[in-house]
C-alpha cells in the first residue's frame, strides 16, 4: 500500500488554500481547550459482543472484543494513553458523547435488544471527577434497532440517537440530574433504496453495505440548535428537521430532505465552525461533499464533491469519519480497507484542497477524533483492536505517528474529559 506525501505541485495548491484561509481561521470561535493543568481522560466505546439479527448483507461484523467503555488517562504532552477505568457492558456501547460541563456521558448500546422490535438502548452515566470511574444512572430505549449515534442539542436538554437498524431517529429528554427519559419523538425513514453500486465508487470497487433498507447513522443539530440533521445511508439522504425544545419534537422543514447520488451512501457529516460550511462523508462513493448552509431556513446546497482516496487509487473502500478542525483550516476524512486518513486543506470558499494520506498503523479505522487542545489526532482501529495517537501539525495539517498504540478490543468511538484539577 502507497501513503502519498504532498507532491510539489498539490503542496503549492495547498499553501496557496490555506493562505487564503489564515485571516478567516483567525476570526473563528474555537473550542479548544486551553487549561492544560486539568488531568484528562478519554474514553472509548467498543463492541463488546457480536452483532446478531442482522440482515445477510451486513458486511461489518465486529466479533465483540470490547469489555464496555474503557478510560484511559492522557499524558498531555505525549499524547500516550494509559489504561485507568473500564466500565463492563455486554451490550456494545459504540458511540459515546457527554455533556458541556463534563459530569455525564452517554452511550448507545448498539447490541442491546430488547422488547418484541429487538430495540436497542442509551445509557447516562455520572463521571467521578477524582477519579474518571462511571456509574450508570439510567438505561432507556432508543426508539429502534441497532442505536449507532448519539448527540446532544446544543442547549443541553435533549439527546438524538440514529438507529441504524431500526431505520429510525428518536429524541430523548435530559433530566435535571442527567438521567435520560423515554423518547418524546421518533421518526422513521422511508423512501427508496439506493442500488448497490455508487455512482462515485472507485474503479473495481464492490464496496456494498447499507442499499438493502433504510439505515439513519448519524444525527446532530446544527450549531444555533433550530435545526436537526440525519442522514440516511440507504436512502442516500440527508433529513433536515425543525426541533422545538419544548416539546422535544421534530417537524420536517421544507425543504425536508437532501439527495446524494445514488448507492453513495452519506455516512457522517460535520459543520464547518463558521456555521455556513456542511461537510458530508459517503461510505461507499469515498466522496467528501461541500454543502452550503443556510441556518435561517435550515436548507443545504450542494456545491463541490471530492474523493476522500488519493489519486488513481481502484479497488474497494468504505469511508468512516469525517473531521474538521476547531480552527476551521482541515478536513480529515476516514478510509477503511484503504486504512488512511485524508488530511484536506480548507480554502477561503470552503473547497477542499488534498494534502496527503496517513496511515493509522491499523486496520478498518471507524472514528478518530482531536484532543481538546487539537494537538493530537486519536484513531479507533476497529479491527487492528488497538487507538492510535497521532500529533498534529497545526501549520500543515499533517499528522506524525507518535509511536504510541492503546489496545482495545474493537474500538468504535473515544470522546475526552477534563478532570477538575486537585487541590
Amino acid at each position: 500500500m502507497t501513503f502519498t506525501n504532498p507532491s510539489r505541485r498539490s503542496f503549492l495548491a495547498y499553501s496557496i488554500a490555506v493562505a487564503g484561509t489564515s485571516q478567516l481561521a483567525s476570526d473563528l470561535f474555537s473550542a479548544e481547550d486551553t487549561n492544560t493543568e486539568q488531568p484528562l481522560m478519554a474514553y472509548v466505546g467498543t463492541f463488546s459482543s457480536p452483532l446478531k439479527d442482522v440482515l445477510d448483507t451486513q458486511v461489518d461484523l465486529p466479533p465483540g472484543n470490547g469489555r464496555g467503555i474503557h478510560g484511559f488517562r492522557v499524558n498531555r504532552a505525549t499524547g500516550a494513553l494509559t489504561a485507568a477505568v473500564v466500565h463492563e457492558m455486554g451490550t456494545s456501547p459504540s458511540c459515546l458523547t457527554v455533556n458541556a460541563a463534563r459530569t455525564r456521558l452517554y452511550s448507545s448500546n448498539e447490541t442491546d435488544r430488547v422488547g418484541d422490535n429487538k430495540e436497542g438502548t442509551v445509557s447516562s452515566f455520572a463521571i467521578d471527577p477524582a477519579s474518571g470511574g462511571l456509574t450508570l444512572v439510567n438505561t432507556v430505549r432508543s426508539g429502534g434497532a441497532g442505536p449507532t449515534y448519539v448527540s446532544i442539542h446544543p442547549a443541553g436538554k435533549h439527546l438524538f440517537v440514529a438507529n441504524y437498524f431500526g431505520g429510525s431517529i428518536a429524541v430523548l429528554p435530559i433530566l435535571d440530574d442527567g438521567r435520560l427519559g423515554n423518547p418524546t419523538d421518533i421518526k422513521r425513514d422511508s423512501g427508496k433504496i439506493g442500488p448497490t453500486k455508487a455512482v462515485h465508487a472507485p474503479p473495481g470497487s464492490f464496496a456494498f453495505s447499507g442499499h438493502d433498507t433504510a439505515h439513519a447513522h448519524m444525527i446532530q443539530a446544527d450549531p444555533a440548535g433550530r435545526f436537526v440533521l440525519h442522514v440516511d445511508l440507504g436512502l442516500d439522504q440527508i433529513f433536515i428537521w425543525k426541533f422545538d425544545p419544548a416539546r422535544g419534537k421534530l417537524t420536517a422543514n421544507n425543504p425536508a430532505t437532501v439527495s446524494l447520488p445514488p448507492g453513495d451512501g452519506p455516512r457522517h457529516f460535520h459543520f464547518h465552525p463558521n456555521g455556513r460550511w456542511f461537510y458530508s462523508i459517503q461510505e461507499e462513493g469515498s466522496t467528501i461533499v461541500l454543502f452550503d448552509y443556510d441556518a435561517r431556513g435550515g436548507r443545504l446546497s450542494q456545491r463541490k464533491t471530492i474523493s476522500t482516496l488519493p489519486p488513481n487509487f481502484a479497488g474497494s473502500n468504505f469511508c468512516s469519519e469525517i473531521l474538521v478542525s476547531a480552527d476551521g483550516r482541515f478536513v480529515y476524512a476516514g478510509n477503511r480497507l484503504h486504512d488512511s486518513i485524508g488530511i484536506f486543506a480548507v480554502g477561503s470558499d470552503g473547497e477542499l484542497t488534498h494534502v496527503a494520506d496517513e496511515w493509522t498503523r491499523g486496520d478498518y479505522p471507524r472514528s478518530f477524533t482531536l484532543d481538546p487542545t487539537g494537538e493530537f489526532l486519536y484513531c479507533c482501529n476497529q479491527r487492528a483492536d488497538h487507538v492510535t495517537v497521532f500529533q498534529v501539525n497545526r501549520d500543515t495539517g499533517l499528522l506524525q505517528f507518535t509511536g504510541h498504540y492503546a489496545p482495545v478490543g474493537n474500538p468504535s468511538s473515544i470522546v475526552f474529559v477534563a478532570l477538575p484539577s486537585p487541590e
